[in-house]
């Protein structure tokens, strides 16, 4: 390494070490060992031929010293040329050996990452629904990304770095006492000249660097939302693209003028030390050659801990940052161990069961709940706040009890944020209950293993959400084993055969970031095929025809009454129009069950249901009158009722 790069590397070091300061554990160097542990034995060949690089690294410069002498005494040509061959030699073995240790390292880290992305990913899809909805999402991705490949670095660059650089450093200083010691002491002592400063202007780049990454996530915020489709709407309907653009150009030229600070300090930086090593080099030279020019040192002497010097500087400035090195290592495993240290709400027991063969019950027994407080299930870095919100979470459910025979429909109706939609995610298993118990086919659902439970579960939710990948993948999450005709099949039962056949490319259409570049319509009837894919034996549908027109939605309730023949179902429901044919209606109101019974019990009793029904029914007939007064004006009748 020269005396400029190794300038570099202090810089570098220092600036990493800025970033995050914290204190770490015992307990976090053995999970860190545990994580290492299937790559011990290349890790310790790795370490092995790092000491062996070091070595030959200090013998170049002793051997060209030695082919000085030989030349200024006069020695046989033989032995110049054999000193020159093994130079030669040795190069060749340090270039095999850095291939060598490079391809160690290279797998050693790509292992590492490999293991720690798997375990994480894998750790974060087994988290509760609430974790996703506090985190956000940027910040969770930085932990695979930027956070795996930091702790990655201490196997990679650090160790091998402190391994070989100490082992290069000693005998590099062994060596060069032997030749001279009082030139040695001369050459040390501009060494804090060269690695002082650097602390300094590491913090000071540290915190221009953090500014820069600050703005650059606000732009990254900024294009993330604005480019989606409903951000580019939003914005567009409210006339902003002018101050849209304003704003982000304002945070660019920010980072812009950074960037051309960062490049002065880091250039004027480097060519100082480099300064200071060449002056240290030149020190050396003259009071060498005098020493040389007295008879007090050989020349090739003089030669050799020139050469040296260059191998001095560099290890003990990388050493000198090894220890803030090893912090920023153990800082990114640290955040990593902080993603996998979060416990998962929903676990399955040892001895979890499937849910038993034939038609499916559902009874909720006195069920209360709240929704997990943040402590629990997040962390503040992941919300990107400075401390989490301490409050406990609300009871929003008390006390809830009913029951669900199998084939029946169970219809849930109320106002907005009564609890409908917290009963369908109980029943689906996405939160554990706090008091009471949900079973399915008698069996408490906490007993059940997830796997039963999402075959025999199928939701199809108001917002279906569809990933960006083709209609083919999209449909094949629910049974990836499907065929072809088996797809087709369900298309043509959602009503959406000659929709897909008429796409350039048919089922392998790519449906665009949340199945965007669909109709509303259109996309929530694939989610309903998705559905008849999976044919589930109980079916929650939560809106599931908010979004259609009057002659789909009908076509699809005709395909959905086909598909819940003889299986249990729990609909919720605002349009009371699609809930009059249900077996049993509940009326939720402030997470209790306020009134239950058929359509026409309830509105016979001429409470909360009826109040709603009369309610909903009035405005849609004034919307009905004013929609007639436009020509040519249509308006969705009512909707055909599951049975």
């Amino acid at each position: 390494m020269s005396m400029e790069m190794a300038a570099w590397h202090s810089l570098y070091s220092t600036m990493r070490a800025q970033e995050d300061r914290r204190p770490f554990s015992v307990a976090t160097l053995r999970r860190i060992a545990a994580f290492a542990r299937p790559h011990r034995t290349l890790l310790a060949w790795f370490l092995l031929l790092s000491v062996v690089s070091a070595v030959l690294a200090v013998a170049t410069p002793v051997l060209a010293g030695q082919v000085v002498d030989a030349i200024v005494g006069g020695a046989a040509a033989g032995v110049v040329v054999r000193l020159a061959a093994l130079i030669a030699v040795i190069a060749l073995a340090e270039a095999a050996l850095g291939l060598v240790t490079r391809w160690m390292s290279a797998s050693i880290g790509e292992g590492l990452i490999l293991r720690l992305r798997g375990a994480v990913f894998d750790h974060v899809q087994r988290m509760p629904i609430a974790f996703f909805t506090r985190t956000r999402t940027g910040a969770l991705v930085s932990r695979l990304n930027n956070d795996v490949i930091g702790a990655q670095r201490a196997f990679s660059d650090t160790l091998s770095g402190v391994a070989g650089n100490v082992v290069t450093l000693t005998l590099t200083v062994v060596v060069m006492v032997g030749i001279s010691w009082q030139l040695t002491a001369l050459a040390l002592v501009l060494l804090p000249l060269f690695v002082l400063p650097a602390r300094r202007v590491g913090a000071r780049l540290a915190r221009m660097e953090r500014e820069a990454a600050d703005h650059n996530a606000a732009m990254s915020t900024q294009m993330t939302e604005r480019f989606s489709a409903p951000g580019a709407t939003l914005v567009k309907l409210f006339g902003r693209p002018a101050q849209e653009s304003a704003e982000f150009l304002a945070r660019a030229r920010r980072v812009r003028d950074i960037g051309v600070r960062t490049a002065m300090v880091q250039s004027v930086f480097v060519t100082a030390l480099t300064l200071v090593s060449a002056l240290a080099l030149a020190l050396v030279y003259g009071v060498g050659g005098f020493y040389a020019l007295h008879g007090r040192l050989e020349p090739g002497a003089l030669v050799a801990l020139a050469l040296l010097l260059t191998r001095l500087y560099a290890p003990l400035t990388a050493l000198a940052g090894a220890r803030v090195e090893v912090m920023s290592a153990l800082v990114s495993f640290e955040r990593v161990f902080e993603i996998l240290d979060l416990r998962p709400l929903i676990t399955d027991r040892a001895d979890a069961r499937t849910v038993p063969e034939g038609p499916v019950t559902v009874e909720f027994d006195h069920v209360g709940f709240a929704y997990p407080s943040a402590e629990k299930v997040s962390l503040a870095s992941l919300e990107e706040v400075a401390t989490l919100d301490a409050r406990g979470g609300a009871t929003v459910l008390h006390e809830v009890s009913f029951r669900a025979e199998a084939g029946q429909m169970v219809a849930l109706v109320g106002s907005s944020g009564a609890g409908k939609s917290t009963i369908a995610q109980l029943l689906a298993r996405l939160y554990d209950v706090d008091s009471g118990a949900v079973r399915l086919s008698g069996v408490d659902v906490r007993d059940l293993s997830a796997a039963s439970i999402r075959r025999t579960l199928g939701v199809v939710t108001q917002d279906g959400h569809l990933f960006h990948d083709s209609i083919r993948a999209n449909l094949l999450l629910a049974r990836p084993e499907a065929g072809t005709e088996e797809l087709w099949q369900v298309l043509r039962r959602a009503r959406l055969e000659e929709l897909v056949a008429a796409l350039p490319d048919g089922l392998d259409t790519v449906v665009g970031e949340r199945g965007y570049r669909l109709s509303g319509g259109e996309r929530q009837r694939l989610t309903i095929a998705r559905l008849l894919l999976a044919r589930p034996r109980l079916v929650v549908l939560d809106e599931a025809t908010a979004h259609l027109d009057s002659t789909s939605e009908a076509a699809v309730q005709e395909a959905l009454a086909e598909a819940l023949a003889g299986r249990t179902a729990l609909v919720i429901a605002h349009r009371l129009s699609t809930v009059r044919a249900a077996d049993l209606i509940l009326v939720v109101e402030e997470g209790r069950i306020a009134e239950r019974g058929t359509h026409d019990t309830l509105l016979a009793a001429g409470g909360r249901y009826a109040q709603l029904y009369r309610t909903q029914f009035d405005r849609q007939a004034t919307r009905q009158d004013t929609v007639s007064a436009v020509p040519g004006a249509s308006e969705p009748g009512d909707v055909v009722a599951l049975r």
